[in-house]
């Protein structure tokens, strides 16, 4: 299959759809179901989920919680504004942390909340700045001065629309997350509510969790023509043992896996010692998935709408096929599906 990157993509009209705020209740978001074996596409709601889903199926969902990366700053001197985006802390002390700004400089000093100053030390070379601040960059600091970072789509299209809302601390998270470590959402779990669960439950589907905490290697763009050439970064993912030996198990007996995010996807196959064998433990995930990839583990993927250039889109365009995804976005344009972070959701059969 060809390597080249997915151009087409970029040609939808997409930024009309982009969702800025998650549907009410959750799981009344619409579901575009595709099939892979016919090609059919049949628009539903992820209320429907329940009747989709064989029976046997086992479902993997990404457990990870957004931290408050986001941090409100000033340029010292001018007072001109700064946001910064932290990605991690590149010392146990916490003083020296890797961060996503604009217009920044090395020796640009900043005032952060709550009166912290900080220095901007250059980029590193993942692209992102380092950052040393006066003084330890605490939980407790940031649990009174960090914010739940939103995508900026998200933020652009609240103020073209001249909408506003409240902060979303909560709405930016899965109702089942549980360990701290992302700096996005894992959003295909979005959906999912306790009715969606009671469903699944009576339908003998059952559910288990991975944890991989997402960073700015999910949605860094994807900007080299040949896909091959994208270098994704780490991220840390753990797989329970025995949650590994329940998907062997799973696999061994010709049951239907499925992924719910590319981040449960990207884990299992981190972890997939072959077709039907999974390992277990922690690594750092660095696999980019585009098409031409060999999946050893899920046979079912729920996922969002992606955006255009970004590594989600190819692991998405991997699993579906690439002239099937696109037929399946094309449709989802023309019946204003909501799109991205916020947005609605497919099931890939």
């Amino acid at each position: 299959m060809s390597n080249e990157s997915l151009n087409e993509f970029k040609n939808l009209d997409i930024e009309p759809l982009i969702a800025d705020r998650p549907a009410e209740p959750r799981d009344t978001s619409r579901l575009l179901v595709v099939n892979r074996k016919t090609g059919e596409l049949t628009d539903r709601h992820f209320y429907d989920l329940p009747k989709m889903l064989p029976p046997d199926t086992l479902l993997i969902l990404n457990n990870s919680r957004v931290w408050k990366a986001r941090l409100e700053s000033k340029k010292i001197p001018g007072g001109g504004h700064c946001e910064l985006l932290l990605t991690g802390h590149l010392s146990e002390n916490r003083i020296k942390w890797a961060a996503l700004c604009r217009k920044m400089r090395a020796g640009q000093e900043i005032q952060c909340e709550g009166g912290l100053k900080a220095k901007c030390l250059g980029m590193n070379e993942n692209g992102a700045f380092v950052f040393e601040f006066e003084a330890p960059l605490t939980e407790d600091y940031l649990k009174q001065y960090g914010e739940v970072p939103l995508p900026q789509y998200i933020l652009n299209a609240r103020k073209r629309r001249g909408v506003s809302a409240p902060p979303d601390e909560d709405k930016y998270q899965t109702i089942y997350a549980n360990p701290t470590g992302s700096i996005a959402a894992p959003t295909a779990g979005f959906h999912f509510t306790e009715n969606v669960f009671k469903g699944l439950e009576q339908k003998g589907i059952k559910k288990a969790f991975v944890t991989l905490h997402i960073g700015w290697g999910t949605f860094k763009p994807v900007r080299t023509e040949n896909p091959a050439d994208h270098i994704m970064m780490k991220e840390a993912c753990q797989m329970p043992k025995e949650l590994a030996e329940m998907i062997s198990a799973h696999k061994a007996a010709g049951k239907p896996l499925a992924a719910v995010g590319t981040s449960s996807m990207r884990t299992m196959e981190t972890f997939a010692i072959d077709d039907k064998n999974m390992g277990w433990g922690m690594k750092d995930a660095s696999l980019f998935i585009y098409p031409g990839y060999h999946f050893k583990s899920a046979d079912i993927f729920i996922t969002n709408l992606h955006v255009p250039e970004s590594a989600p889109l190819y692991m998405t365009s991997a699993f579906a096929g690439r002239e099937l995804l696109y037929k399946a976005y094309k449709h989802a344009v023309e019946n204003k599906y909501r799109f991205y972070s916020y947005g609605d959701s497919m099931l890939i059969l």
